[in-house]
């Protein structure tokens, strides 16, 4: 009757496989509110690309598009500002409170790769995009955009927008353009790029489980 127990716990044993660690929803909401704007970003980093913008400029609609569809990230951005004085102030407050959320989102940045490299094409457009969860703010920034403007979008705000992704993340991110003559595409190559590097650096690493991609141990 032992040996018969024994035999049990041991087939027990071998039949039921280890627990797995629970992987944490890694979603986060912002809502920031300044006499200017009022911005409401919510996004899930193991989304699917499904997109929800609507913050009065169309063409940024469509580049936060870019970064959902790409980046795989679940995106909702909804803003109102002071359009009838220009785009600047919404444009940037959207950059802000979507680094913010991304910054709440990876939360102290353990298992994460940390590291994201990506170079998109678009026709003659080629933009190579290279990103850091690092925990220091640095944007390089090499873009030469010939047109002041895409439809009413002023090209200058685009540099705008990193900049203020790159402070509220506090990512390091180089954006260089290799090829290109159409302003919009290499402004939608250079968001392609960061949607699919930005991927890349979220993604959890298997091996290094819940640990702080740092040999400093924090970021």
């Amino acid at each position: 009757m032992n040996d018969k127990l024994q035999i049990m716990e041991i087939i027990d044993r071998v039949s039921i496989p280890p627990a797995l660690p629970v992987q944490v929803a890694r979603a986060a909401f912002v809502k920031r509110t300044t006499l200017e704007t009022d911005v409401n970003v919510s996004l899930n980093l193991d989304g699917s690309g499904t997109c929800k913008a609507a913050t009065g400029i169309p063409f940024l609609d469509h580049m936060l598009d870019q970064i959902a569809s790409h980046g795989l990230i679940d995106l909702d951005v909804q803003a109102i500002g002071d359009l009838a004085i220009d785009d600047h102030h919404t444009n940037e407050d959207v950059g802000i409170t979507l680094g913010q959320t991304l910054a709440k989102a990876v939360g102290d940045r353990s298992g994460i790769s940390r590291f994201g490299h990506f170079i998109a094409p678009l026709d003659e457009a080629l933009v190579e995009v290279v990103l850091d969860f690092s925990g220091r703010p640095h944007l390089s920034y090499n873009l030469q955009i010939p047109n002041q403007r895409i439809g009413t979008y002023d090209t200058e705000l685009v540099k705008e927008f990193f900049s203020a992704v790159v402070n509220h993340t506090q990512m390091t991110l180089h954006i260089r353009q290799l090829q290109g003559g159409n302003s919009h595409h290499i402004v939608e190559a250079t968001f392609k790029a960061f949607a699919r590097a930005l991927r890349m650096a979220v993604a959890i690493d298997p091996r290094r489980a819940s640990r702080i991609p740092s040999s400093k141990g924090v970021l």
